[in-house]
């Protein structure tokens, strides 16, 4: 089995800062990609950044600039610092990532259980 388990969220106010963090653990070969996506109610869930295994990024428009996805291989976790947070930030986090769990095995989907990020004033 693979679990991802997010940590991070709270309530911010407007302009502040968060740093989420999510970390795979279980019987895991090999973590391609990962990824944070988010769901505010009423919405789907969308894409807000991703990494690939070696590093390359790319994110939502909507946080180019203000947000910063990072992974750590040795630790098979994935970082999201969160600056300038907007009202329009509220939601649901959940980590993404695909793993292999053994050599020449397919990558699956895994997804974390959600964190609550609230930006209010």
């Amino acid at each position: 089995q693979v679990q991802l388990v997010e940590s991070g969220g709270g309530l911010v106010q407007p302009g502040g800062s968060l740093r989420l963090s999510c970390a795979a653990s279980g019987r895991i070969f090999s973590i391609y990609g990962m990824a944070w996506y988010r769901q505010a109610p009423g919405k789907q869930r969308e894409l807000v950044a991703a990494v690939s295994r070696f590093g390359s990024t790319n994110y939502a428009d909507s946080v180019k600039g203000r947000f910063t996805i990072s992974r750590d291989n040795a630790k098979n976790t994935v970082y999201l610092q969160m600056n300038s947070l907007e009202f329009e930030d509220t939601a649901v986090y959940y980590c993404n990532a695909g793993i292999s769990q053994w050599i020449g095995g397919p990558s699956n989907d895994y997804w974390g259980q959600g964190t609550q990020v609230t930006v209010s004033s």
